[in-house]
């Protein structure tokens, strides 16, 4: 970094860290997912919850390896590049960072949404979207978040110290309450499975789960702030996963086991329409008021703390981002007094405001966030994969043992939510993403290619074109979200399996001959005296 740059600081600690990681992860989702995992699975809903956690964990042990090798802030985006070249990293790039800013405006619309149950003219009658007045509340979060990120990284961290601990008394409380109300008949009153396996992967996918367990991210993005990443980032990763898992997979039974019999009676289908805003809709319909202002109150609190904690990511991303070569210098520059890249925070700020204009409820965009998202965690076991290759000197502080199989295993689970998110998403998801590889070649005179040929970068590259192209077939023969249904299950999820394991050993044995870990990185991770 040049010398008229400031420095990441040190001063996020394991506690921090952990708060960091469920605070993003109890964001919106548990105000909303329930119901939509219910809607698409019934009871046995609750099982996507823990598949979904065993795939994110599987995933999650590959960050935390990786986290612990080689911490740097916005490392996410940063392994691809070292491992692949600049034109995987630039894909990645993309996709993560239109997923992430469209993931603050979504936290601040389900804010929005809640909050109309008090003032209803910040919504449009009969719809989700906002009124005018309703969009200038959301802009005006925005406007906090930005402020918060904005003065110091200390700030950012201990203000969600404060904000999540009265955020995760009102899950707690919810958590007892409904044990009085639970019913057991409720889980064969319209059928325990009445949507089959394929209704636990559609949950999975675009029922929220995936969507829930987005506080992976975070906790990697700022690895060049935490005290003593190699044994903080892998604690935090595992222990916010387990966590998160056990008290989805709880709060689905129990809302489950709540709802009045009779209004089971004709499917699980309605169920999302009948519980929008499941929790407050279920408190009123239990005559629980106080459990439903509680409930509105957290709705403000917990998507305010995770677009809180959305933003601070996005920034180090738009930085990382930055310092891989593929945007603008003037993103990877840190202020020296506060140790924040005020203008990657400026640009995550801008594009959070855009998000908020052309999708108006919680439900637009978490299906595609998801999906993003998951592809680029896709990407961690495959630089991982190919380090073993191209960095065999790598010191490991956390080893992990067996990656031999987590790695390829957590590719192909990653690979299934794709698949199960349906052609409808990603057809254009991908499709988008192979447009911009055509637009990078295009542009080819602009982009780095001093440490990597455009040669190199392009023979690097092939498997997640190919990868791309195999999952817009595989999709379109399947049977989720618009395909054709020639591809029934489970052969679908053999031909991925098999599929995604040739993509997987290509591109470990595809990447560069020699990893670019660029030794002149490691100045990030020295604390400021």
């Amino acid at each position: 970094m040049s010398n008229n740059q400031g420095k990441f600081k040190k001063t996020i600690s394991l506690l921090d860290l952990i708060l960091i990681g469920l605070g993003a992860i109890f964001g919106s989702a548990w105000l909303f997912a329930v119901s939509n995992v219910a809607s698409k699975a019934g009871p046995v809903g609750s099982f996507s919850w823990i598949i979904g956690g065993i795939i994110i964990l599987l995933i999650g042990l590959v960050y935390a390896e990786l986290g612990a090798a080689i911490p740097r802030t916005g490392g996410i985006l940063r392994y691809p590049v070292y491992s692949h070249g600049h034109l995987v990293g630039y894909l990645i790039s993309v996709i993560t960072i239109v997923a992430y800013t469209s993931l603050i405006s979504i936290e601040v619309t389900a804010v929005r949404q809640y909050i109309a149950f008090w003032f209803p003219n910040l919504t449009v009658p009969g719809s989700e979207s906002p009124t005018i007045l309703g969009w200038f509340v959301q802009f005006a979060m925005l406007c906090l978040f930005f402020l918060l990120n904005y003065w110091s990284v200390k700030t950012f961290a201990k203000s969600n110290i404060f904000i999540s601990i009265f955020k995760y008394i009102v899950p707690v409380t919810i958590v007892i309450v409904l044990i009085f109300h639970f019913k057991s008949a409720n889980f064969t009153a319209g059928g325990f499975a009445p949507f089959g396996v394929e209704g636990i992967q559609a949950a999975i996918s675009t029922g929220g789960v995936m969507f829930a367990y987005l506080g992976l991210h975070p906790i990697v993005s700022v690895a060049s702030e935490v005290k003593n990443p190699q044994r903080n980032i892998p604690i935090a990763l595992i222990i916010c996963i387990i966590l998160a898992t056990s008290i989805y997979a709880l709060l689905q039974v129990l809302f489950i086991g709540s709802i009045p019999t009779d209004m089971i009676s004709g499917g699980w289908e309605g169920i999302q329409d009948e519980f929008s805003l499941p929790f407050k809709d279920i408190a009123v319909i239990l005559g629980l008021g106080w459990i439903a202002t509680l409930v509105v109150l957290d709705a403000i609190v917990s998507p305010g703390a995770s677009g809180n904690i959305f933003m601070n990511t996005t920034s180090r991303l738009v930085y990382a981002w930055s310092r891989t070569g593929t945007l603008f210098n003037v993103f990877s520059k840190v202020d020296k007094k506060t140790g924040i890249p005020r203008a990657s925070l400026w640009l995550s700020f801008g594009l959070s405001v855009f998000w908020t204009l052309p999708f108006p409820s919680w439900s637009a965009l978490v299906n595609v966030c998801s999906v993003a998202l998951i592809l680029s965690y896709a990407v961690a076991p495959i630089s991982s994969a190919a380090f073993k290759v191209n960095a065999k000197d790598l010191e490991k502080p956390f080893k992990l043992t067996g990656m031999s199989v987590i790695g390829p295993l957590s590719f192909i689970f990653a690979t299934y939510i794709v698949y199960w998110s349906g052609w409808n998403t990603i057809s254009w998801l991908l499709g988008a993403q192979i447009v911009m590889f055509i637009i990078y070649l295009i542009f080819n005179k602009y982009v780095p290619k001093k440490e990597v040929s455009l040669a190199q970068q392009i023979k690097s590259a092939m498997w997640i074109l190919v990868y791309y192209v195999m999952m817009m077939i595989i999709s379109y023969l399947g049977t989720f979200g618009g395909g054709i249904g020639v591809l029934s299950n489970p052969l679908d999820l053999f031909v991925i399996a098999v599929g995604s394991l040739a993509i997987y050993y290509w591109a470990k044995y595809s990447g560069l001959p020699k990893a670019i870990i660029d030794k002149e990185h490691s100045n990030e991770d020295d604390e400021v005296k």
